[in-house]
Formats: C-alpha cells, structure tokens, sequence
C-alpha cells in the first residue's frame, strides 16, 4: 500500500526524503487557494519565487507580479495575495511570478522531489483524484507561518487523508492527528478556524470574505503541477 505523510512545517522538511515523493504543497490563508482560483480563470503560468526581489524583477520580462508578506500586498506589485484578485477574465492568459510569506517559501523547500503539485480546499477532489492514480508515496507539507503549524493547513491535510483512508496508509502519526483534527471540524470549519492565529491576523487587516471562500471544497477542478520551475496545469 503506498503512504501518505504530513509535514506540518517546513521547518521540518530535513525530517522528509522528497526524492521519490509526490509533495502536495498547501497555504489556504492564502497563496495556494488564489494558485489554484487563478488556474481555474485562465492563467497561464505561475512561477513561485521565495526571495522578493527575485519575484518583483520579472515585471521586466512581462510577467505579472503578485507579493504579499505579513498577509499585505506588497509596494510596487501588481497583486497581492486574495484570491478574489484571479476570479475575472482579466488574468486569463497572463503569466504571474508570485511570492507569499509562507506558501512559496514551501514550495521552494519541497524541490527535489518526485513531483510538486498544488492542493487547497478549492480543488480537494482533484488533488485526491490524482494521488490515487499516482505511483507515488505523497507526502502533504503544509506551509504554515513563519515556520510555525497552523490549523487551517492542517485540516486541509486531514480532508486528503480522509479522503485516502482506504488506499494509501499513514506513514507516522501526523496524518492521523491532521485526520482526527478535520473530522472534529469538519462540519463547521469556518467556526472552529475563528480563533485561529491567522485567521486574527486577516481579520485585523479587514479582510473576511478571502477565508471563507478559501475553506469552500471542491470549488475548481484543477491541478497545478510544478515543472521547469513554474507552476502549469499539468
């Protein structure tokens, strides 16, 4: 049977062989979430940049650039990190370098393995799809904050265990805390996230709406897979 793994920070990645894994990359509040509504409205590619300025210098080869830290858009980008920001025909075809606090910086901590792809609770089904299909053993890292574990992250690994219970087996104990974790929320995900550390930290910055829209499943019925460095429909 293959396994299913969680790595609840990157921090802890040096604990996880990636080489021969699929890696399923996750930040719901919110970089993989506006990833993924981005791809569903037409965006051509997505390339993830973990350093800033890196990110910001491709507005000089046409691309369109996205920053945020600390959850605020960042000066001199063109976006920032709603996903309400990718829902219209204005980003279709467009190319987007990207960087967040937290989710890009996990994707860049996942490189080296087998296979990135990119999940949220906007495409749950179709990352499930796809790992039941897949060879692979799949390890799902959530990106947290700042190094630290988050909730809304972890449930969303719990929803894909969950998902996979009868197919692939927990590799150690993490799969099973983020399962228990979902099935205890699972009913009301936006109440029992609403004394979470980082849903207070958007609701200071008066942004509501982005969380729950971000816990909606099964919204889009698209995969993101990273190759060459860039994020494309596979």
């Amino acid at each position: 049977m293959k396994t299913i793994d969680v790595c609840l920070s990157p921090e802890l990645m040096h604990l996880y062989p990636v080489y021969d894994k699929t890696v399923v990359v996750v930040d719901i509040l919110r970089a993989t979430s506006c990833m993924v509504t981005a791809f569903a409205n037409g965006v051509e590619s997505i390339t993830p940049f973990a350093n800033l300025e890196e990110c910001l210098k491709m507005k000089l080869k046409g691309y369109v650039t996205a920053g945020e830290r600390d959850g605020k858009k960042v000066d001199g980008f063109d976006k920032g990190n709603s996903p309400f920001e990718y829902t219209d025909d204005q980003v279709r075809g467009l190319k987007v370098a990207f960087t967040t606090t937290n989710g890009t910086q996990a994707i860049e901590k996942s490189r080296g393995a087998k296979e990135i792809i990119i999940g949220s609770f906007l495409n749950l089904n179709s990352v499930a799809k796809y790992l039941l299909l897949s060879d692979h053993n799949v390890l799902v890292v959530c990106a947290g904050w700042k190094g630290k574990v988050n909730l809304e992250d972890t449930l969303f690994a719990g929803a894909l265990v969950d998902k996979l219970k009868d197919y692939l087996g927990p590799d150690c104990d993490a799969p099973l805390a983020a399962q228990h974790l979902y099935n205890i929320a699972r009913h009301d995900m936006v109440g029992f996230l609403s004394a979470s550390s980082h849903v207070k930290r958007l609701n200071k910055l008066n942004i509501h709406d982005d969380m729950k829209f971000c816990l909606t499943i099964d919204q889009f019925n698209v995969l993101p897979r990273l190759k060459n460095g860039e994020l494309r429909l596979r």
